[in-house]
């Protein structure tokens, strides 16, 4: 059985912390693609801050310029649905039992999968990205820069999510805009 993550609960509504090795726990990615390092400031199905360190090491600069190395814009999105998926299993893995509310017909409730049913597999509850509407990119994301992500989950439109998202390097927007995501895994 997979512990659950370290993070230390002390009252309902505090933001709380998620290292790296949380974040495996609750995540089911993994190197290559698993693209953040920290989340802090999570409130459990809420909003949540997330920190994607840049390293000239990642393999997609191998193509993505040889001779001018950028972050492809993908890969910024990727990780800010990271984030998104962060901030909504942290409310199943906190409660165990997701946001207490019965789904309505066809949407599928936070609680939804193993970790609700107390097999301790939170990562089974990561849904996929939907759509990816009004993004703007406005900064260019190289190595040795820091990612500072921002989440905000919004309105559920039956079985998804849409949610705000931002990513900056300092006190600059690197990226901005609206995701959808599915709120379960189907299959």
């Amino acid at each position: 059985m997979t512990p659950a993550p370290a993070a230390a609960v002390t009252a309902p509504g505090k933001a709380l912390s998620y290292s790296s090795d949380d974040i495996k726990r609750m995540l089911p990615h993994r190197w290559p693609m698993l693209m953040i390092d920290r989340a802090y400031d999570v409130v459990p199905g809420v909003s949540g801050r997330g920190i994607k360190s840049v390293s000239v090491n990642e393999p997609f600069f191998a193509g993505h310029y040889p001779d001018h190395s950028i972050m492809p814009g993908v890969m910024i999105v990727e990780a800010m649905a990271q984030l998104v998926a962060v901030v909504y299993v942290a409310e199943i893995v906190e409660n165990g039992t997701g946001n207490g509310t019965a789904p309505e017909d066809g949407e599928a409730a936070a609680g939804d999968g193993d970790t609700a049913s107390g097999d301790g597999d939170a990562s089974r509850n990561v849904g996929y990205l939907g759509s990816i509407s009004t993004m703007k990119f406005s900064r260019l994301v190289v190595p040795g820069d820091q990612l500072t992500l921002q989440a905000t989950l919004g309105q559920r439109l039956g079985g998804l999510r849409q949610v705000k998202v931002r990513a900056s390097v300092g006190s600059e927007l690197a990226a901005a805009g609206t995701l959808v995501v599915t709120t379960g895994r189907k299959g």
